[in-house]
């Protein structure tokens, strides 16, 4: 029967993921979806051992993060992080700041508000990567702006989320500082490695074979990623920072041979995820969750348009940084994830699953037709 079930589980999802190609869609709505009917509350509650399921989704969570670390270098990432350091501080304030405000309002704690403050801020850098490239837009000016963007987010939560995790813990004042700043000084020597000696571990993961390549890779991405764990710095940021550590050949073959690893189980976690939220729980956020997407829709935009008017882009390119930067996904469903089996409001997870959903799907829609929006813009002016 686990096998089975398993299967049955893979095969929809790969339905699910042919079906949203061919709409031009993120597969990650579709995989909550699943999760959400066949899950906790569902039609069907599986009889999957939830050990295997815990391990195959933070597997998921790993690799998703080494992938997404595959696509800066470190020049990419020291350039990004000077030229749009400001921009940046912009994405962070517009972005976090109504999560928190929300949390806050309605009476949830101080811990509950800084995770959806995190879930509100970053965007899905695995969706936006896929809908640039689906709109053959890679090349164009804006893009270099948004990868970096992408970048700094992605930096910040290499900072936030030992952060969360002490403060989730509940350890005291002292404990947690101390705690706090062990993880990112971990976390920022992982970054120098990363950043000063990634050509010499490129070299060394070097191979001909394919075979050595991926087994080296995929070995390395655990080992280092456990180790974060163990020293309570994120097992995410370890595996995100060994993919900035690649380049060059290795990067690029790296990236086409993890790449089917990675949508598997990455499609594992967000099922597994949603398995644990009873649909009966998302009507009643539904609400704060349409208020925070369509807050999120606009502070994205305005952080698109600031960033492409410091560069001095027109007034179409600014439009497609601003929704190129909507969709939220990956991360945001890490952040909640870590209050699973914690004193953190219940309600978060099903919010989070909600407006994910929104983000997700609304993000790419808006991307696709953001020359139509700038058509409507310019006229408006």
């Amino acid at each position: 029967m686990v096998f089975i079930e398993i299967g049955l589980i893979l095969f929809g999802l790969g339905l699910l993921a042919r079906l949203s190609e061919r709409i031009g869609l993120s597969p990650i709505p579709a995989y909550l979806i699943v999760g959400l009917a066949f899950g906790s509350g569902g039609f069907i509650g599986p009889s999957l051992s939830t050990e295997f399921l815990d391990v195959a989704a933070e597997i998921g969570v790993v690799l998703l993060l080494f992938t997404l670390g595959l696509e800066y270098t470190p020049r990419e990432l020291s350039h990004g992080l000077r030229t749009n350091a400001a921009s940046g501080l912009v994405d962070l304030l517009l972005n976090a700041t109504p999560g928190v405000l929300l949390a806050l309002v309605l009476g949830w704690s101080i811990p509950t508000a800084v995770l959806l403050g995190g879930i509100t801020y970053i965007s899905s850098s695995g969706v936006v990567a896929k809908v640039l490239r689906d709109l053959q837009r890679l090349g164009n000016r804006e893009t270099p702006v948004i990868l970096s963007i992408l970048v700094i987010e992605d930096l910040v939560m290499a900072l936030y989320l030992p952060v969360v995790a002490v403060m989730i813990a509940g350890s005291d004042l002292q404990a947690g500082a101390l705690a706090v700043t062990i993880a990112l000084a971990i976390a920022g020597l992982l970054l120098i490695v990363a950043i000063r000696y990634g050509h010499r571990i490129s070299r060394a993961m070097n191979s001909k074979s394919d075979e050595s390549l991926l087994l080296g890779v995929v070995g390395l991405t655990l080992v280092i990623a456990g180790i974060a764990q163990e020293l309570d710095v994120s097992a995410a940021v370890g595996a995100f920072l060994v993919g900035i550590s690649l380049s060059g050949p290795v990067q690029e073959r790296a990236s086409s041979l993890i790449e089917p690893l990675r949508d598997l189980f990455a499609g594992i976690f967000f099922v597994l995820f949603a398995f644990r939220i009873d649909p009966t729980s998302m009507p009643p956020v539904l609400l704060p969750a349409l208020i925070l997407a369509v807050i999120g829709i606009m502070t994205k935009m305005a952080t698109g348009w600031l960033a492409g008017r410091r560069h001095g882009f027109a007034p179409r390119a600014r439009i497609r940084a601003g929704t190129a930067l909507v969709a939220r996904g990956e991360f945001s469903i890490v952040i909640a994830g870590l209050s699973v089996g914690t004193a953190i409001d219940p309600r978060l997870l099903p919010l989070t699953a909600t407006y994910v959903l929104i983000l997700a799907v609304s993000g790419p829609v808006l991307t696709r037709f953001a020359d139509n929006l700038s058509g409507v813009f310019t006229r408006g002016r």
